[in-house]
């Protein structure tokens, strides 16, 4: 019998992220995967409740931390807890799944190596990983990290997944997640790890200077970085979890290669995030200040306005990230100031962009206002 909690059924989701299910495997994914890496800091940052009443009273937090959807909102400045609020079923010791702001961890990572003046974002991604395959031939590094490559793949939940998808056809999300080990393969059908579907992955025809946003590059991202850095992708991402000092366990999954799935495997606190949002707002990280102000990609659609840079989303004042189904963390580098969002929208594929728009809406103001 194969693991009914990662088994897909006909609306092309696993078990655990079926709408009746989602918000009990958001808490639970690092029971769920078959694989996985604990962290934890040698050192914690201390963080003082000093509630601001200007932030419980905003009928827009009243709002979306009444809604069914939510789970965790936590508001930090410095070392203060400014506004806490957990739902009654994700409390403050709850690890939440992260999603895509696990890409977050990349940033960091590419800030110490080109601090470390161990990369050129202008290099091509075939110098780092000579094994690559066509869709990253002639790609460079800054490209990867910008989501500005030209893939045949579709960041898209809904995408069929059985059968495989043969040679020149376009890959699908439900082909990333058997990867990422989030969902089993087809029967028959024999599992790869993240690094090994990156390769088979080929060009498509697209033009501008929009935002490609594919999964698939954060796991490139991560395998160049250990190449560059000559060091584990493990111990990288432990650095991150000593310098941001949490509290608790971070969870992120493992592919069947035990890497890392920066790509979107990362669980935490709420409290945790937010402290891990803490490191983008150090005076003196010249790689989130560049990540801030540069253009990258402009995205289109649900999230026009924002650009995509160095694996974080900006809008020029902020940074921070989106993820799956109704989560978000959003910096201040300039006020040392951080929203940390989770929730969980039960829609068939885990979409809404009025929710998302109004949690980003909610979290730039309550920045600005700081």
């Amino acid at each position: 019998m194969r693991n009914p909690d990662l088994e897909v059924d006909s609306d092309n989701l696993a078990w655990w992220n079926r709408p009746e299910n989602r918000r009990r495997g958001f808490r639970n994914l690092y029971r769920l995967n078959r694989r996985g890496l604990v962290l934890r800091s040698g050192s914690v940052l201390p963080l003082e409740e000093r509630p601001d009443s200007r932030i419980a009273s905003r009928p827009d937090v009243r709002e979306l931390t009444g809604q069914p959807s939510f789970c965790a909102m936590v508001v930090v400045q410095g070392d203060g807890i400014l506004f806490e609020a957990h739902a009654a079923d994700c409390g403050p010791d709850t690890l939440h799944s992260m999603q895509s702001i696990t890409k977050t961890h990349l940033n960091l990572i590419y800030g110490r190596l080109v601090a470390d003046g161990l990369i050129d974002l202008g290099s091509k991604a075939e110098e780092w990983i000579p094994e690559v395959g066509s869709g990253y031939r002639g790609v460079t590094v800054q490209q990867v990290l910008d989501m500005a490559v030209d893939l045949a793949f579709d960041e898209d939940y809904a995408a069929p997944w059985n059968p495989p998808p043969g040679p020149g056809e376009r890959r699908g999300y439900g082909q990333e997640e058997v990867a990422m080990g989030w969902r089993l393969p087809p029967p028959g059908v024999d599992e790869v790890g993240v690094r090994a579907f990156a390769l088979t992955l080929e060009r498509a025809d697209a033009a501008g200077s929009h935002t490609r946003y594919a999964s698939p590059n954060s796991d490139l991202a991560g395998w160049i970085a250990e190449r560059a850095s000559g060091t584990d992708l493990r111990r990288l991402v432990a650095a991150n979890v000593e310098a941001a000092r949490l509290d608790g366990a971070f969870f992120v999954s493992l592919d069947r290669d035990f890497v890392p799935v920066l790509s979107g495997g990362g669980a935490m606190t709420a409290r945790d995030m937010a402290r891990h949002g803490l490191l983008f707002a150090q005076a003196d990280n010249a790689f989130v200040e560049e990540t801030r102000r540069r253009r990258g990609t402009c995205f289109r659609d649900a999230w026009q306005g924002l650009r995509y840079s160095n694996q974080m989303f900006t809008d020029g004042t902020w940074v921070g990230h989106g993820g799956y189904a109704g989560q978000f963390l959003m910096v201040r580098p300039d006020k040392e100031a951080v929203v940390a969002w989770f929730s969980v929208v039960e829609t068939l594929h885990g979409g809404d962009d009025g929710h998302m728009a109004q949690v980003v809406a909610m979290a730039s103001a309550i920045l600005e206002d700081l």
